[in-house]
């Protein structure tokens, strides 16, 4: 974008210095795409780097120079990240320099648009669990807003840390978001959905609770037992109620977590499936898809000048 809130374009900007010390530079793949790249665009989140520049907080591709003081990375690797704060420009282009200590090993057989959208949703689900909620082994949870990406993976997370795990979604999503871990799926378009979740409990309410409904934090604490705790990822916090702590949840880089949902997805006790994939042209547009939501996945740019994978290929001739 040329300027704070301008329209998302495709600009010439210049190629991105050198790596310094503890930087590589990294000739992108793919590119995630989100939400959260139009609250960047909006100047309301400030990632670094000022207009004209390039959106994108999400990479996937190979190193192709490092710094003096890099370690643990050389030439050739396959990597993905969150490199936040960013240094030249974001992710949206055809090279990118990035803090070393932000990007981790791609793995074997995940592709780069998977990559790509991994980072963002998977970091703010194990953000939310570890952190927020200090979710524990036998605790039910409740996840608003399943059939989401983000959301999706949260219930696989808290799935694998042994928890019991009731969903809301969409009927779309029902069967997709039972696969995932949940073991009771409740529709949200019924206005009634808090009262089921609680008869699920014996009425008594879910021990930890995660909003990832824009606007629907009020509903989700209906659901929760006095005392228990509840976390957002819209930035919709209700006022404490009934001793039930309450938190928003921003997501932050972290290396060592992201590594570790890697293996994760790296063996396949996570997975993702992305919705769209357009060329780095088409950025605007994939934009515009990622806000509106209803992909079936999360949306992905593929960046690497002549190249379209087969992914990429087919959903263009959809």
């Amino acid at each position: 974008m040329r300027e704070s809130a301008g329209q998302v374009e495709l600009l010439d900007l210049p190629d991105p210095h050198s790596p310094g010390p503890d930087e590589v530079l990294i000739e992108v793949e793919a590119a995630g795409v989100g939400n959260w790249d139009d609250i960047v665009r909006t100047g309301v989140w400030n990632v670094g780097p000022t207009p004209p520049m390039a959106l994108g907080v999400e990479v996937a591709g190979t190193v192709i120079a490092i710094g003096s003081q890099v370690t643990g990375l050389r030439q050739g690797d396959e990597v993905l990240g969150h490199p936040l704060p960013l240094r030249d420009q974001g992710c949206w282009a055809e090279r990118v320099v990035v803090d070393a200590g932000l990007v981790v090993r791609k793995p074997l057989g995940v592709s780069w648009e998977v990559a790509a959208a991994f980072p963002v949703p998977a970091l703010t689900a194990k953000q939310v669990l570890a952190e927020s909620l200090k979710l524990a082994e036998g605790e039910t949870l409740l996840v608003h807003g399943a059939g989401g990406t983000t959301g999706g993976l949260i219930v696989q997370l808290a799935a694998l840390r042994g928890a019991r795990v009731i969903a809301t979604a969409g009927p779309s999503s029902v069967a997709r978001v039972a696969k995932a871990g949940a073991a009771e799926v409740v529709d949200y378009h019924d206005s009634g959905w808090p009262d089921r979740v609680r008869e699920l409990t014996g009425g008594a309410g879910v021990d930890a609770a995660v909003n990832a409904v824009r606007g629907g934090s009020a509903d989700t604490i209906l659901a929760v037992q006095e005392g228990g705790r509840m976390a957002t990822i819209t930035g919709d916090a209700p006022a404490a109620d009934r001793g039930i702590s309450v938190a928003d949840v921003y997501v932050r880089p972290d290396a060592t977590q992201l590594a570790e949902l890697c293996a994760l997805l790296g063996d396949g006790r996570l997975t993702l499936s992305v919705g769209s994939a357009l060329p780095l042209a088409e950025a605007a547009t994939a934009l515009e898809r990622a806000i509106a939501g209803a992909n079936g996945g999360p949306v992905v740019l593929q960046v690497k000048p002549g190249r379209l994978s087969e992914f990429v290929k087919s959903g263009l001739e959809r």
